[in-house]
């Protein structure tokens, strides 16, 4: 009888994303070329981060749906991974889901991590960056790559874990020698 109750909420948290990817397809996201919004979530250490607190930096900022999730590990740990390479570009990863600080602390403390997650418990930051998987209420795969001057220059809509830090290092590496991306 578990096994039929874990089914049913794979299959419906499957199919919340298939319609979430139906419904964005004009999506509502902050757009390439206009201001990054400003929040200020809890971090895993439960110290308050600014979006702004990152002036002068690049910022990637990617939402994920869940903690301890095999999707949002492999982000997680390809991110970390490429960690140093992210630094020598001048760029900070940071994370948001709507889980608390709590089970970002756990997993970054499980998995190793060193950057920080950001607590989005109440939703607003994921629903400004149009970034809410509605059936589910988790935040939904996106990453948002914001120049130094608050700036969106690149959005991730549709994002494979297994190659997204690679694509994003990629972007940065175009953008930061005046190029331009798709």
């Amino acid at each position: 009888m578990k096994i039929i109750g874990i089914a049913v909420a794979v299959f419906a948290l499957v199919a919340g994303i298939v319609a979430y990817r139906t419904v964005h397809a004009d999506s509502k996201a902050p757009a390439v070329g206009t201001a990054a919004p400003d929040f200020t979530l809890n971090s895993q250490e439960g110290k308050a981060i600014s979006l702004h607190d990152f002036k002068g930096k690049w910022v990637v900022l990617y939402f994920y749906p869940k903690d301890f999730t095999t999707g949002c590990t492999i982000e997680a740990h390809n991110f970390q991974t490429d960690l140093a390479k992210y630094e020598q570009k001048n760029a900070v990863v940071v994370g948001v889901s709507v889980q608390d600080e709590a089970t970002h602390k756990s997993f970054c403390t499980k998995e190793s991590l060193t950057f920080r997650l950001l607590a989005d418990t109440n939703k607003d930051v994921s629903k400004t960056y149009d970034s809410v998987i509605p059936v589910a209420q988790l935040s939904a795969r996106h990453t948002f790559l914001i120049d130094p001057s608050g700036m969106v220059r690149k959005v991730y809509l549709d994002v494979d874990v297994k190659k997204h830090s690679e694509e994003v290092l990629a972007a940065l590496d175009e953008l930061q020698k005046g190029g331009m991306t798709k």
